[in-house]
């Protein structure tokens, strides 16, 4: 029997590998690159700036494998890199080979030790910041900290509804907008689940905000609202022919009507995003005796995290987001960067903020930034959950990374002077600078990219650098184990996780450079694209599960839900899959330095090399994410 499941999983093995090799040829045979297609590009990166990226990679490249050649050839002439014995060996060869070894002992090793042993400190700083708040967040788990409405006489955090359904004067007039653009896979399951929120209809009204350029989705849209008025719930459609702003012009836009004015409180939810009916009865209530609180922050989970590897590397990295720095910063600091959806604004904190700015692509962190100026504190219910979308296309993954990392620099260059001026304390700025913006967003990038991917290349073929087995190995790894622990269940994908934030640091260096310095096109928005994977199944279950529960409007028609999944089969044939060549150059890059480390018998950073190559290469050919025959 173990032998019989032995050659299974060998079959496996193989049959896996045989598909990932088929793929690979049709990904090289149709020739279709991230250069011939505008829209493949990441916002922020215009063409002139991507090609002279590219032309310095190919450099490098082809510098690395002349280096290798070289070394290749003097190591078989028995020559071991003392240069003495060199000079006594005649030749032109020999002598331009002792050439090289004087200039790169003398000029290329101090300058490249340096720059090493500097990154080495980034990291190590970095790499204290992850160890102390995983530390917080054990120190919360054992005392069993966390938010709890002072309406519930110190009783659970989700508890908060029992004093709250003492009388409708106990329910303040909620605003729940919906800001989508183009996003017909998912509008249907988006404005059902927020219709059916467990909150008496005459104290929230729905904001439908959309910016699409489509006129048939915004038909489709508008249909949708339109039968939910017909239930009887206050829904309102708003449509913007012009999209000045993107996200954050919508949303100013909507919070001008006069109307708004009734409302105390103001909840956001992306077009993917499928809040429980039980959400506004275990939000807020926390603002209830508490002032000072401007926002209240619930958590993501995720209906297609084991959709593909992509899916499941994204789910680590947001389950550490949310697990341990949003809870870590909510409980000890009262402040995080707000998520931009499934949170709950008192509105007045907005309106004392400045409110939505169109400044910079990231205006929820530009919102929440502005409010902790102003005094205003911030609460993390970690329990509180909201079903989403993860992006399954390296494609769409690689646009969202992009707008992620360039706009927090964007904004540290708009609010640095505001945060030296504001009259928050000094421990509060300190934060701000250094941890939230400074080592966050600006040097986890910088020294992932330049260590792993550049510095720890050259130092295969300046052998006089180094760079200790501990930096290579033993420290990544145990970041990436404190990375998955709040995702135990993807363990098994520790080493795959390792490389691939490796992998991804370019694209992070090249947006955070490019937001940090304003090059390309860096205020442009580009909608993550959606699946809607989950829309018909969630809302079967929700018709079946508690059918009796929903206290307001109903369930859309099934039906109609039905054939709206058809057209997806069309838009589905527009996709393709493309070649990635920053990707690719760094991972010939990379591969070419393993095969020089074998001359110094560097163990542990040729198989790093080795792997990391790989894994550059595996994402160049864009075979990590949704597969698209």
């Amino acid at each position: 029997m173990v032998a019989h499941r032995a050659a299974g999983k060998l079959t496996g093995a193989a049959s896996a590998a045989l598909s990932v090799a088929a793929a690979a040829r049709r990904r090289v045979a149709a020739g279709r690159t991230d250069s011939d297609d505008a829209a493949a590009a990441p916002p922020g990166e215009s063409p002139a700036l991507r090609a002279r990226f590219h032309g310095f990679l190919r450099a490098f490249l082809l510098l690395s494998v002349l280096l290798l050649a070289v070394d290749v050839a003097a190591h078989a002439q028995g020559w071991h890199a003392v240069v003495p014995d060199l000079l006594a060996v005649e030749g032109l060869f020999a002598a331009a080979y002792a050439s090289w070894l004087r200039v790169r002992l003398e000029y290329l090793a101090p300058g490249l030790q340096f720059l090493a042993n500097a990154c080495v400190v980034l990291f190590l700083i970095q790499s204290a910041d992850r160890l102390i708040l995983c530390l917080g967040c054990l120190w919360i788990k054992l005392k069993g900290i966390k938010p709890v409405p002072k309406a519930s006489g110190g009783g659970g955090g989700g508890k908060g509804s029992d004093d709250v359904e003492a009388g409708a004067d106990e329910f303040p007039m909620v605003l729940v907008q919906i800001p989508m653009c183009n996003e017909k896979e998912v509008y249907q399951q988006s404005i059902g689940a927020v219709c059916n929120l467990d909150w008496p209809r005459s104290n929230f009204l729905v904001q439908v905000l959309d910016d699409s350029d489509d006129a048939a989705t915004s038909a489709l849209i508008k249909e949708e609202v339109e039968k939910w008025q017909r239930e009887g719930v206050r829904i309102l459609y708003r449509h913007r022919v012009i999209r000045d702003g993107y996200k954050a012009g919508n949303l100013k836009s909507a919070m001008n009507c006069s109307y708004v004015k009734d409302y105390e409180f103001v909840v956001i939810f992306d077009a993917d995003f499928q809040p429980q009916a039980d959400f506004l009865k275990r939000t807020v209530p926390h603002f209830k005796g508490n002032e000072d609180v401007g926002l209240v922050q619930a958590r993501w989970s995720f209906v297609n995290k084991d959709e593909n590897l992509l899916t499941r590397l994204q789910n680590i990295n947001l389950c550490f987001h949310f697990e341990v720095e949003q809870q870590v910063n909510g409980v000890f600091l009262n402040f995080f960067g707000f998520n931009g959806t499934a949170g709950v604004w008192r509105i007045k904190a907005l309106e004392d903020s400045g409110g939505w700015m169109e400044r910079t692509t990231v205006e929820d962190m530009d919102i929440a930034v502005r409010a902790h100026l102003k005094g205003w504190k911030f609460l993390y219910i970690n329990d509180v959950e909201c079903q989403c979308e993860l992006p399954e296309s390296y494609e769409a993954y690689r646009k969202q990374q992009h707008r992620w990392h360039s706009g927090p620099m964007q904004l540290f260059r708009l609010c640095f002077v505001d945060i030296i001026k504001s009259k928050i304390g000094v421990w509060k700025k300190f934060n701000l600078i250094f941890l939230f913006f400074l080592l966050r967003k600006l040097i986890l990038p910088f020294y992932s990219f330049t260590l792993f991917c550049i510095i720890l290349p050259m130092t295969m073929f300046v052998p006089e650098a180094e760079l200790p087995a501990w930096v290579v190995c033993y420290i990544p790894a145990t970041m990436s184990l404190l990375n998955i622990l709040p995702a135990p269940k993807s363990f098994p994908f520790i080493v795959p996780y390792l490389l691939f934030e490796n992998t991804m640091s370019v694209t992070k260096f090249n947006a955070m450079i490019s937001g940090l310095f304003q090059l390309g096109s860096a205020y442009e928005w580009v909608v993550t694209k959606k699946s809607g994977r989950s829309s018909e199944g969630d809302l079967v279950s929700l018709v079946e599960k508690q059918p009796k529960q929903q206290r307001v409007g109903s369930a859309p028609n099934l039906d109609s839900l039905a054939k709206e999944s058809h057209p997806k089969k069309d838009s589905k044939k527009k996709k393709h899959n493309r070649i990635y060549q920053k990707e690719l150059a760094l991972s010939f890059l990379l591969l070419t330095a393993a095969a020089r480390s074998l001359l110094s018998v560097q163990g542990i950073h040729f198989y790093f090399l080795l792997f990391q190559g790989v894994s550059f290469l595996v994402v160049g050919l864009d075979l990590i994410g949704e597969q698209v025959e």
